[in-house]
């Protein structure tokens, strides 16, 4: 037997078993309950450099962000 035979029979066979192994011992690994942090993580990549815009239009009676607006002014509360 010459050796790309040889060869071309081991990758048929093993190598491609052991390939198949590692892929299902991958997809095993990746949805074990240790790795929910992780694909948390991973589903918010788009969303992280997102700024949260708050429509907060500063007119209730308990709003703080009519105090600081008028302190940032140099108005007084009073």
């Amino acid at each position: 037997m010459d050796t790309y035979s040889f060869l071309r029979q081991l990758a048929d066979s093993w190598v491609m078993l052991g390939i198949f192994g590692f892929f299902i011992g991958a997809c095993i690994w990746a949805f074990l309950p240790s790795q929910a942090s992780a694909r948390e993580d991973a589903s918010m990549i788009p969303m992280r450099d997102d700024v949260i815009v708050k429509k907060c239009s500063g007119g209730c009676d308990d709003c703080s962000r009519t105090s600081n607006k008028l302190s940032m002014k140099g108005l007084s509360n009073g």
